[in-house]
């Protein structure tokens, strides 16, 4: 544009100046529009030229002596503060030049009055507008022009890592496909970025970011990275070899976070990207499953070596203590010519201990014998009853049994369950330190019956309740803490459930929950 009107207004001034006849050395005039238009066409190739343009075209006017030069000076103004971003930078750039307009103006009028002088002080107010609208304008469209690229960037980017979003992502591959390539489409699925580091006080948004850095970082070749859905990767490749040996170095940097992660190549798996975008996540969501089975398979490997070490340890510390008293014993009677007739009952009270804690144990952690066949529950809690009222008599307590129906039957091993509700009995039966009412109700609700065991004793406090059913808690002296464990167990054992419910002071209820068998 510059190189096309600087030639056209310089020759409209050299004819105007020779048809008007203002000026006095045609010639010189036409060689400096000529040398004018020549370094403005040279400016490219010669830099230097941009340092003397203002000398010829201030040569130019003095020659032509027509006021229309200053045209020339604003386009020169204009070309000269293109680049230049501030006001301050460019105004007195422009007053100079105009300055040399104005002196070289006032050379060749006639007259020199009052309205001479307010020309060349409107001249120059004139460039200062014009330099700040210029300004004025080129912020506002660079402005613009950043807001543009921002939306640009915000439409197809992610705003967290930088990295492309889903649309973004979909555009690569659908560039990457009308250009005809083969490519590869790595899918990274990152589980446990709210966990991660969380000890340390990483936040949540910084493990991202750094994610995102270090794939890009080794993958320096990739069409595009996208991160969306929150935990999820892809990354557009060209066909490279070793691809496994270089995601595994990136999951050596990323210790820490626990990730799946699929590879399929186009156009091999389908010609389509529909097709191809499902078989890729298919393939990525066959290795989260395969991941999670494998971390159930390894959690429930673990709580169950953590639960044997328990009841291990439960074991070895309640066999100990007799065996222990029973070795103090046999010490003393060595200085009795080993005469343990004085101990003999206290050691064989502790050897009958241990052997109830021994076939309690067994009990519990061998597999039950299946006995099961459907029977009447009103036999079984009748059972129980005949079974428990000597020992309440004997105790100074009171057992009543409440049945809402007698027709109930579940399937079932009587000896069991009766083993259970025995213990329950037994156990409400010491929490009632003065005499006291046992309470066994029967009540079908539904496709399942409550058995329910109410004492008015001491009931349990809040602080154990979350620990009564595990092996060896106890809060007696001489209990084993397996009771209610076995009770659970055998009560699992008939697909049911046992809870319990109690108030310190007043008492406790212990619930069992059984399917009842459909007629």
């Amino acid at each position: 544009m510059k190189m096309v009107i600087f030639p056209l207004g310089c020759l409209l001034v050299i004819v105007s100046s020779y048809i008007l006849g203002q000026s006095s050395h045609p010639i010189l005039m036409l060689f400096m529009g000529i040398l004018l238009v020549a370094s403005i066409w040279g400016e490219r190739r010669y830099p230097a030229f941009r340092v003397i343009q203002w000398l010829i075209l201030g040569a130019f006017h003095y020659f032509s002596q027509l006021n229309w030069c200053n045209m020339l000076y604003y386009m020169l103004i204009l070309s000269t503060i293109q680049n230049k971003l501030k006001v301050i930078e460019t105004l007195p750039i422009s007053m100079l030049l105009m300055l040399q307009y104005t002196v070289i103006r006032l050379f060749y009028v006639s007259v020199m009055d009052t309205y001479s002088l307010l020309v060349s002080v409107f001249d120059l107010i004139t460039s200062v507008v014009i330099v700040v609208l210029y300004h004025t304008s080129m912020n506002s469209e660079a402005e613009k022009r950043r807001l543009r690229e921002k939306n640009q960037f915000l439409t197809l980017h992610d705003p967290l890592t930088g990295l492309l979003n889903y649309e973004g992502y979909m555009e690569v591959l659908h560039k990457t496909m009308e250009e005809e390539r083969s490519f590869l489409l790595v899918l990274l699925n990152v589980h446990n970025f709210s966990g991660y580091k969380k000890a340390s006080g990483d936040p949540w948004c910084s493990v991202i970011t750094g994610t995102g850095s270090m794939i890009t970082n080794q993958f320096p070749e990739a069409y595009g990275i996208s991160r969306y859905a929150g935990d999820r990767f892809a990354i557009v490749l060209p066909q490279i070899d070793h691809i496994e040996e270089r995601l595994s170095s990136l999951f050596n940097e990323l210790q820490g976070l626990e990730i799946s992660y699929s590879i399929s190549l186009y156009p091999r798996l389908s010609q389509t990207l529909q097709q191809f975008m499902t078989v890729a996540e298919d393939q990525l969501l066959q290795q989260q499953r395969s991941q999670w089975i494998k971390n159930e398979e390894e959690l429930f490997r673990s709580e169950r070596l953590r639960a044997v070490g328990e009841l291990a340890a439960g074991m070895a510390h309640e066999i100990r203590n007799p065996l222990t008293a029973i070795r103090g014993f046999l010490q003393l009677s060595r200085g009795q010519a080993f005469n343990i007739a004085p101990w003999y009952e206290v050691i064989m009270s502790e050897v009958t201990r241990v052997t109830d804690l021994t076939g309690e144990f067994l009990q519990f952690s061998k597999p039950q014998v299946n006995h099961m066949k459907p029977e009447k529950l009103a036999q079984c809690l009748e059972r129980v009853m005949s079974l428990t009222e000597s020992d309440a008599a004997s105790r100074g307590h009171r057992i009543t049994l409440d049945m809402k129906d007698e027709s109930v039957s579940v399937n079932m091993d009587r000896d069991k369950i009766v083993q259970v509700l025995i213990n329950l009995i037994r156990n409400a039966f010491e929490a009632m330190p003065d005499p006291g009412e046992v309470r066994m109700d029967m009540l079908k609700e539904g496709d399942r019956v409550l058995i329910s065991v109410s004492d008015t004793g001491s009931g349990i406090p809040e602080s154990s309740l979350s620990s009564i059913f595990n092996p060896f808690f106890t809060t007696k002296e001489e209990g084993t803490g397996l009771g209610l464990a076995l009770c659970q167990k055998i009560v699992q054992d008939h697909n049911g459930k046992i809870t319990v419910q109690s108030e310190p002071g007043t008492g406790s209820t212990f619930t069992l929950c059984l399917p009842v068998e459909s007629n």
